[in-house]
């Protein structure tokens, strides 16, 4: 069977298949035959249907079985034949199937490109020093103490920086700042939000709302208008001008308690504040050195990916970005978010993850390619942990665990996982690191 290799880019693949009438009549014929067997046909016995009448009757189905089961069989068969191993399942294009005419079609896939890593042990790293920055247990201290603030109603007074003031809130985002008279209005329907919470002051607060919001009782009304600038980080908001209408139900001032030993005892399982102080810097310190160890991380895999300098398969890009898109859904909903609600550009988001999701491609292709190499593998026991870990976090038995992943296809994804962290360990361990 005739069959025809190209190559649009060191990655981009074609096989273009040509079918000879006699084989694809074969084919059409051992199908019609077990459709005869069962087809049920007025005038005709179960069985004993003509096949020609078969053929007529069910063209278009026999057609598409014939080709359905003959092109992966041969377009697996091409690839084995040329040693080609696609990244993902070949996209069939163009398929022009009739009686008594050759069959063709047309198998895009794309490959690997050729991965050389040059000299991968010595690399050259600097791991950054683990210290805590000068105040930086204060600094969390005091964090705990707004956390742990009292909040008070405010009745002798208006509100001012520092309270929070509750309300009920109308948005309305305005179409046109210029209202033409006997025009209809192309203002966004109003949205109303109960019970938000301003604290006055806040560095997180819209424009315009500390000064607006200044001043006010319990009880009180407030409309007032926001011009937003055009680079707001929140796109529906952007460039906007917006009315809102506040009722205003309470203004709260906070209480700050003394950073003492009552404090201690309030935020943590510590007695005394120096207790906890001295906790607090275990904890600053253990995460200083972490972040020491996901920089150096960080730098190895940007090394890595700049030495594969040769176009990398675009679906492997997609399917990382999809898994970052993903990655974000998840934490959204582990923080009670609804993903669908969040002031997202979800278009904007993929797009600017691409440049991220390539660099991690290419790191990890040349991961693998080392570890090919190097014939560094996941063995079963070091599956087995894994599994066991995962199964600890679920509370679940890890063969309920292991059996789902074998369902879902995820154990090479696990193995995947392992080979590359132990190849990253065995590069770590064999590259010139300067601490500081």
């Amino acid at each position: 069977m005739k069959h025809e290799f190209s190559e649009t880019s060191e990655t981009q693949k074609q096989l273009t298949f040509e079918i000879p009438a006699d084989v694809v009549e074969a084919e059409i014929g051992r199908v019609a035959a077990g459709y005869a067997k069962s087809a049920r046909v007025p005038g005709f016995r179960q069985g004993k249907v003509p096949t020609t009448v078969v053929r007529q009757r069910y063209k278009d189905q026999i057609l598409y079985d014939v080709a359905h089961d003959m092109i992966p069989r041969l377009v697996t068969t091409a690839l084995t034949e040329r040693a080609l191993s696609p990244v993902a399942t070949p996209d069939i294009r163009d398929v022009v199937i009739e009686e008594g005419k050759p069959m063709t079609f047309a198998a895009h896939f794309e490959t690997l490109p050729a991965i050389d890593p040059g000299t991968y042990t010595g690399i050259s790293l600097r791991k950054p020093a683990a210290v805590l920055e000068v105040g930086a247990i204060d600094k969390t201290l005091e964090e705990l103490q707004l956390r742990a603030a009292k909040w008070h109603p405010v009745e002798d007074r208006a509100s001012m920086a520092g309270d929070a003031v509750l309300m009920d809130l109308t948005r309305t985002v305005r179409g046109s700042l210029i209202v033409v008279p006997g025009e209809t209005s192309n203002d966004a329907a109003p949205e109303v939000m109960q019970n938000v919470s301003v604290e006055l002051g806040a560095a997180a607060n819209p424009p315009g709302f500390d000064e607006h919001l200044t001043g006010l009782r319990g009880g009180e009304e407030k409309n007032f208008t926001v011009n937003y600038p055009a680079d707001y980080q929140m796109p529906e908001l952007a460039g906007k001008t917006v009315t809102y209408d506040a009722v205003i139900k309470a203004v709260r001032r906070k209480e700050l308690m003394p950073i003492d030993d009552n404090f201690a005892k309030e935020v943590s399982e510590f007695e005394t504040i120096e207790a906890l102080r001295e906790q607090v810097k275990k904890d600053l310190q253990h995460q200083a050195e972490h972040d020491a160890d996901h920089s150096i991380r960080h730098d190895l895999l940007k090394t890595l990916a700049g030495r594969l300098t040769a176009e990398v398969p675009n679906t492997l890009v997609e399917r990382e970005t999809e898994r970052r898109l993903e990655d974000l859904v998840r934490r959204l909903m582990d923080q009670g978010l609804d993903p669908m609600k969040a002031n997202i550009n979800w278009q904007e988001f993929r797009e600017r993850q691409k440049v991220g999701a390539e660099e991690s491609v290419r790191s990890t292709l040349v991961l693998d390619e080392i570890a090919r190499r190097e014939q560094i593998e996941a063995t079963e026991d070091d599956v087995e942990q894994e599994i066991a870990k995962f199964a600890e976090r679920a509370g679940r038995a890890p063969a309920a665990v292991r059996a789902r992943l074998e369902k879902e296809d995820g154990l090479e994804k696990i193995r995947a996982g392992i080979q590359r962290e132990k190849t990253m360990t065995w590069l770590l361990d064999k590259a010139a690191i300067v601490n500081g």
